[in-house]
């Protein structure tokens, strides 16, 4: 059996050689000339799966270590019986952690305003749930749950009143309720002046021109993981917000690992093989003397470590910028998330409870 798959997806070698043989590249060049031969294609968000990839391959499983899928055309490997799976949550843990770090950064105050939530799937629905445990007052929007499911859910109206959004949605373009440009310059204004807004679901969710225009009015605070036309990112927008990262909120080590496993998994029983078990153990780190959730949060992970290195790659880089994003993806160091972390010496109470509905360990 020959598997092909994006270089970048972790662990893959070790994961998936025991059923065929791995041949690895970079994701922007798999093309149809790559897989003709295949019968396994593993990718990640940055290739896109379609007629023009597949027809005239020998493909019949598609595996995406990724939560959205807007990058796979899902209809046409129904109807050529093509099966795929993808890995929804995986990097649910770490998209919380990227929000957490850049609302301790840009507004350390946070924990006291309204934090307002677009999307609350995996990724959103775990935000909510790690809010709410740390006492937050939330306001969800997502016409496709329940009160029963979110039982902060409100109005789209009621959510752009928050303090602060954060956006997590897929990105659509169809159906009851598209999100392709779902705050557009008409939304932007409806959103309080002064106010944070935060994207780490898909960058065409912000009409990222309008953004630019309206800041100087609004002198809203802006973090930013994902951006309209990636990998070529405006500049400009990238100089004027607060926070800018290369689409690296879920980009945990834990997130990426869980992603292959979850789409190894799924091919497992594709075969009709059983699911082998894992035997890795978690590395356990020590963190003393933290007095506050934001310096334990920070300690662990500063998300303007990665927008000072976006920056310092990308501006002046002129028509480079799109090789000089993926570069940064690509060689994004190891990050752990809260888990792997164990607080010593905290005798507030109090801290210790919001530690642990992040996860970090105590002793």
């Amino acid at each position: 059996m020959k598997i092909v798959a994006d270089e970048n997806m972790p662990l893959v070698r070790e994961l998936f050689s025991p059923y065929g043989e791995v041949t690895t590249c970079p994701g922007r060049e798999i093309d149809s000339q790559q897989v003709k031969d295949a019968d396994v294609l593993l990718v990640r968000s940055i290739t896109r799966v379609n007629a023009a990839l597949l027809e005239g391959s020998r493909v019949r499983f598609v595996g995406s270590a990724t939560v959205g899928v807007d990058h796979v055309d899902q209809h046409y490997l129904e109807g050529r019986n093509i099966a795929f799976a993808n890995a929804p949550g995986c990097n649910a843990n770490a998209v919380v952690q990227y929000v957490l770090s850049a609302l301790f950064r840009v507004r350390p105050d946070w924990l006291r305003q309204t934090v307002g939530i677009v999307g609350c799937g995996n990724v959103g629905g775990r935000l909510y749930r790690t809010l709410k445990a740390l006492g937050v007052d939330c306001r969800c929007y997502d016409p496709f749950l329940t009160v029963e499911q979110i039982p902060d859910k409100c109005s789209f109206e009621e959510v752009l009143d928050a303090s602060i959004l954060c956006l997590h949605t897929p990105l659509t373009s169809s159906g009851p309720h598209p999100t392709y440009h779902l705050f557009d310059e008409q939304v932007l204004r409806r959103f309080s002046p002064g106010g944070l807004l935060l994207n780490a679901g898909r960058g065409a969710v912000v009409d990222n021109a309008a953004l630019l225009e309206l800041l100087p009015e609004y002198a809203w605070q802006v973090v930013l993981d994902v951006w309209e036309n990636e990998p070529t990112v405006s500049l400009p927008l990238l100089q004027a917000v607060n926070i800018g990262t290369p689409h690296i909120a879920g980009y945990s080590w834990d997130g990426k690992i869980n992603g292959s496993r979850m789409v190894r998994d799924a091919f497992c029983d594709w075969l009709g093989e059983s699911q082998p078990c894992s035997s890795e153990k978690t590395e356990i780190i020590d963190l003393i003397q933290m007095s506050s959730l934001g310096k334990a949060v920070l300690a662990v992970y500063d998300v303007a470590g990665d927008d000072r290195q976006m920056r310092a790659e990308l501006l002046g880089k002129g028509e480079s910028i799109g090789m000089a994003f993926d570069q940064l993806r690509k060689s994004y160091p190891q990050r752990l998330e809260f888990q792997h972390y164990r607080v010593r010496g905290c005798s507030d109470r109090t801290l210790e409870q919001q530690l642990a509905a992040l996860g970090f360990r105590s002793g």
